[in-house]
């Protein structure tokens, strides 16, 4: 969320973004909406200001003047119960505007529709070429007996599966692997809830725009997060923190849930679209410094690429452009995994600045060492995501027979396990 104040004064970027960021709101809505509501609050405000005036002039007033006084007093009771609902109706619309007003992107981000519009930045690695008939990750698991199809979608429909046997070990590994990185790196651990309030969903801008990617349970009005951005957050919702704690690093560890309502029948064989999932997940608090949040996003970026490196899978990294990052994105880049069965670089992480739009919907604030309160910066970045990482690991590292030598940095992770066989 951007103040109300800076928008007025900022009009022609916020034009800019929303139209590069395809978003569908009319900052006229907003504009009109804002004066509405400031214009009730006068009149309400000097209804109220005139009904406080009368009501210490009556003891006071003549025989003669209390009856006018006491009639005025009725009219204005009537004036302020019908203004009242008009001002909560105007801050409801007001509100609900504000919270589609995109951020605005930083001046780097390319002007684009889509992802082909996205700046690739640079590739680590080389595709793999092969000297036999490389299998895909489906084929792959279920030689190996990795994984289950048929048992899960009985029972929990459609992109369910099971991962099993080392299949299960193996993504216990990468979360472990990726999770002692970062512990290195100076990040706090945390396996946070994954049910949260719409209060956090909207904090940290998936809600109103993504409600239709949630699980939800009505009956608690609850919902399942699908990142544990979410969750931490929300950690420091209604909070104010000290700038002496800055930055703050979270690791969060969590399964994720995301219907994938808008991809219908794309990406249904496999891993690579699934409703649940197992994330750990980058969070960072920060001053609001441009130069400081750049150096932490690209700290996160790094991070990334670590672990791919270790997993030594090959990888691209592009800068997003208007058209993919978010609402409250001011920054994005994708990295990007080669998959040989995709015959293509696929997305597998994603790294974001977002400025202070979460902590100002979030309601988290900054005390700065002068004593000013201000919005803190946040940032994220995906550490790893199972299983689409199973995806580039076992397609990259597959043998001819249909076995899988592990990078070394997961063997210690796999109880010595150096290469992964077929069964039979």
């Amino acid at each position: 969320m951007l103040d109300i104040a800076f928008i007025r004064q900022n009009q022609d970027a916020i034009r800019s973004a929303i139209q590069n960021k395809r978003c569908e709101i009319s900052l006229d809505d907003l504009l009109a909406a804002d004066r509405s509501r400031r214009d009730a609050i006068v009149v309400l405000d000097a209804q109220r200001a005139r009904r406080n005036q009368i009501a210490a002039l009556i003891p006071k007033a003549s025989p003669g003047e209390k009856p006018q006084l006491i009639e005025e007093a009725k009219a204005i009771r009537s004036d302020i119960e019908r203004l009242e609902p008009q001002l909560n109706e105007a801050n409801r619309r007001f509100d609900d505007l504000m919270l589609r007003i995109p951020s605005i992107p930083r001046p780097e981000v390319p002007v684009g529709a889509s992802e082909d519009d996205n700046v690739e930045l640079r590739k680590v690695g080389k595709a793999r070429q092969f000297d036999f008939e490389p299998k895909d990750h489906v084929a792959l698991m279920e030689a190996l007996g990795y994984v289950n199809w048929d048992g899960p979608r009985k029972f929990s429909g459609g992109r369910a599966y099971a991962l099993v046997g080392l299949g299960a070990l193996l993504e216990l590994a990468i979360m472990r692997m990726a999770v002692d990185l970062l512990i290195a790196r100076g990040f706090d651990l945390v396996i946070p809830p994954v049910i949260v309030k719409e209060r956090a969903m909207q904090g940290t801008g998936y809600f109103p725009l993504g409600r239709e990617e949630s699980y939800s349970i009505p009956e608690d009005e609850l919902f399942l997060v699908g990142t544990s951005e979410v969750s931490l957050v929300s950690l420091h919702a209604d909070e104010t923190l000290d700038a002496a704690s800055m930055p703050i690093r979270y690791a969060g560890l969590s399964p994720c849930f995301r219907r994938e309502a808008g991809a219908h029948g794309k990406d249904t064989r496999g891993l690579y679209r699934v409703h649940q999932f197992t994330k750990v997940e980058q969070v960072v608090f920060t001053v609001p410094d441009e130069a400081v949040a750049e150096k932490e996003h690209y700290a996160l970026l790094g991070n990334a690429e670590s672990i791919l490196q270790a997993l030594e899978i090959p990888y691209r990294v592009a800068l997003a452009c208007t058209g993919e990052i978010g609402l409250g994105q001011t920054r994005k880049h994708e990295v990007e995994s080669w998959m040989p069965g995709r015959t293509a670089y696929s997305e597998t992480h994603s790294c974001s600045s977002f400025g202070d739009f979460q902590a100002r919907r979030s309601n988290v604030r900054l005390r700065m060492q002068d004593g000013s309160l201000v919005y803190p910066f946040t940032l994220n970045n995906t550490a790893v995501a199972s299983p689409r990482i199973l995806i580039p690991l076992l397609e990259n590292h597959q043998n001819a027979d249909g076995s899988i030598t592990l990078p070394k940095a997961l063997v210690p992770y796999m109880n010595g396990i150096t290469v992964l066989k077929p069964k039979g």
